[in-house]
């Protein structure tokens, strides 16, 4: 009985005083989430939720006109906000004609004119600048320590890195030329099941070319003239305060050092700040490739484990306020990359060339709003396309109007 309550006295040892230094020395950062409208002014944010399904939508209906049965299932894969797709379609109609089908009065859908265009420039826009946008899907398999990435979650970066939806189904592509090759790591049980058991891998394994520099880095080459010191970028928004002791907890995070989302880090204490300031960069990165230079937060958790990013790792957002900002839209909520709409020029993130046709769907979505308040109002819409006017008078005239396919 002796020996055992000597067992549980030892069991109950203090632990040693570094461990009681480290716990002192955290600062618990929570703070209040700010609102800066400046982000709801920007087009291709304040619309981010529909812009991927009317994309989707499009590429579906090109280049011939089709009936809503035809694609009216394929809501819950388009993630389209509306529950039905024919309403959905309905509300941006600078994109979609609608028009009464050639047998028992069913509606047809066809792209308006602009729509039409805006997907021919993207397909040209990507045939002239391919090396550069495909470069970032190899920078993002570089960041992951096995080099390679399952294909369902590959399949589901092609939107935010500019890359085609079919650009791993389409054989025309011929990724073998941008480096990039499909392994299987099995007989597939089922067609659901098949993306799950392939691999996107790079040809090379990335072992052929050195290393890629981040984008922190070469903005601290640009500065500074060295990477002994890389601090990131901050950019506080209009009346948001940090106390004193955040402040100070900040200065000392920006001094330590910096540890590249390409480099190993199996090193690194997880429950340390240098592992957080990791975290950081690893998010500031992948971002910074990203069109829009924003995504879903809930998109970025199916590269957690891949990335080697903590379980919870979504708390960085809250903690760096001055790097990342919560876009709260329609109960869904968007990581915004603070230095690519703050910064002023004054950055090394590369503007992705398919920004500025993200941009001109936008227009296209705020167009059709203007178009469904003039129908409201009865008020005559000045439109800028024949198309529009097409519509309107198919809708005033007689419902005999046919489409065929």
């Amino acid at each position: 009985m002796r020996q055992l309550a000597v067992r549980r006295w030892k069991a109950r040892r203090i632990p040693p005083l570094a461990v009681l230094v480290r716990s002192m020395a955290y600062v618990d950062v929570r703070m209040r989430w700010k609102k800066d409208e400046s982000f709801d002014a920007v087009p291709e944010l304040s619309h981010a939720r529909d812009l991927r399904p009317l994309v989707s939508l499009a590429r579906l209906l090109s280049p011939s006109p089709a009936p809503v049965s035809s694609v009216s299932k394929l809501g819950r894969l388009l993630e389209a906000p509306d529950r039905r797709v024919a309403s959905f379609l309905r509300r941006f109609p600078a994109a979609f004609v609608e028009s009464v089908g050639p047998e028992h009065n069913h509606p047809w859908f066809r792209l308006s004119g602009s729509a039409a265009r805006l997907l021919r420039e993207e397909r040209e826009i990507f045939a002239a600048h391919r090396a550069g946008i495909t470069s970032r899907l190899r920078r993002l398999l570089l960041m992951s320590p096995r080099r390679r990435l399952p294909l369902a979650v590959a399949k589901g970066m092609l939107w935010h890195l500019g890359l085609p939806e079919d650009y791993f189904r389409c054989g025309d592509y011929d990724i073998g030329q941008d480096g990039f090759r499909i392994l299987s790591l099995g007989d597939s049980v089922s067609r659901d099941e098949e993306d799950d058991r392939r691999e996107l891998v790079l040809i090379d394994n990335g072992g052929d070319q050195e290393l890629p520099k981040s984008v922190l880095e070469m903005d601290a080459m640009r500065r500074f003239g060295s990477t002994d010191l890389v601090p990131i970028p901050l950019f506080p928004s209009k009346g948001l305060r940090l106390k004193w002791k955040i402040e100070e907890w900040l200065e000392r995070f920006q001094m330590l050092p910096y540890v590249s989302p390409y480099q190993d880090f199996s090193h690194i204490d997880r429950s340390s700040d240098v592992s957080e300031k990791r975290v950081v960069g690893v998010l500031h990165e992948l971002l910074s490739m990203f069109v829009t230079c924003s995504a879903e937060r809930r998109r970025l958790r199916c590269l957690r484990e891949h990335l080697g990013l903590p379980q919870k790792f979504h708390r960085v957002f809250e903690r760096h306020p001055h790097v990342f900002y919560l876009l709260l839209k329609e109960k869904t909520c968007f990581v915004v990359l603070k230095e690519a709409y703050m910064a002023g020029g004054d950055t090394t993130i590369e503007e992705h060339p398919m920004l500025e046709v993200r941009r001109k769907y936008a227009g296209l979505m705020e167009e059709s709003r203007e178009i469904m308040k003039c129908r409201r109002s009865g008020k005559p819409f000045q439109s800028k396309h024949e198309d529009h006017e097409q519509s309107e008078d198919s809708k005033e005239g007689s419902s005999s109007a046919v489409i065929v396919p």
